[in-house]
């Protein structure tokens, strides 16, 4: 009898580990665990006791192989980096936000307020934050902006104290603009990110955007850039690492801080997955990063300061 229970959450586990070691994301519900890949070790533990309470040696192997295959994944994607030697051109800071349908608007503005990013990502920006976004006070500070509004998800918007140029975007069934801001007199590409999340009836739109995105950072020229928002996808996604692997670093990854939850907000820090993220090009290197909380959203943000060389 224990032998039978323990194989119940060991079949979870050992789904998710396999289609990790496959270089996979899988079907429904794989992807949806493996975002929280760290807790996987709770069940795959309970396992192991069920498994030793029926002694099973065969159990016993078994669950600690995928124990251990579990714990070797937690690892970071990308190893944290070594301060730089030389000395940055530019130094500013960089916020990105999902503000939940538009509901933390009030939030963000007082984010903008405490935090002075220079450059914010704004992904679910609908009409009530657009009309937020042409506040006065908001246009004095952020003088310079690129705004697809769409209810109550669909909008996004990048805000500025840098020039900026508008630039073709990555299709998505929610907005992703782009667009190219001068610092230092060097160009510095932005692009938000916001795909569809792997919700069982959204798998396909989830793999195809992650891969819109990934085609579009293998296709980003020279200059520097920055992937920030909402990814709807961990370091323990397939799509996601193939989108590291043209050459992006993560932010938090170099800084330490990989498996610092952003979503659910009401359950972090404790419990959850960093689903938000910024990535990097060359010459770009982050020096701080924190995860605000922000009031009426299901996401944390990112802050990150960054220096470019």
């Amino acid at each position: 009898m224990f032998a039978v229970v323990g194989a119940l959450p060991l079949l979870l586990v050992s789904a998710v580990v396999g289609f990790r070691v496959v270089g996979a994301d899988g079907v429904t519900p794989v992807p949806q665990f493996a975002a929280f890949l760290p807790w996987l070790l709770v069940p795959g533990g309970a396992g192991l006791l069920l498994m030793a309470a029926a002694r099973s040696r065969a159990g016993l192997v078994w669950a600690l192989v995928v124990l251990a295959a579990t714990a070797w994944f937690v690892r970071p994607y990308q190893p944290a980096a070594d301060p730089p030697s030389s000395p940055p051109r530019a130094e500013f800071r960089l916020l990105t936000a999902n503000l939940k349908f538009g509901d933390a608007t009030p939030a963000l503005r007082a984010a903008l307020r405490a935090y002075e990013p220079d450059i914010a990502l704004v992904q679910e920006c609908d009409t009530r934050c657009v009309a937020a976004l042409r506040a006065p006070a908001l246009r004095a500070a952020y003088p310079h902006r690129v705004i697809d509004s769409g209810d109550p998800a669909e909008g996004s918007a990048i805000l500025s104290r840098y020039p900026l140029a508008a630039e073709p975007g990555v299709r998505g069934t929610l907005s992703m603009p782009a667009a190219t801001a001068r610092v230092a007199g060097e160009r510095l590409r932005l692009q938000v990110v916001h795909p569809m999340p792997p919700t069982p009836g959204s798998m396909d739109a989830w793999r195809a955007e992650l891969g819109y995105l990934r085609d579009a950072a293998a296709a980003r020229g020279d200059a520097p850039a920055v992937f920030g928002g909402d990814f709807n996808a961990s370091q323990d996604h397939e799509a996601f690492r193939d989108i590291l692997d043209t050459g992006l670093r993560d932010s938090a990854m170099l800084l330490g801080r990989s498996r610092t939850p952003t979503w659910p907000a009401s359950t972090t820090p404790l419990f959850g997955t960093q689903i938000d993220h910024v990535l990097l090009s060359d010459r770009l290197s982050p020096t701080a990063i924190d995860f605000p909380e922000l009031a009426g959203t299901d996401h944390r943000a990112v802050l990150v300061d960054l220096q470019l060389r």
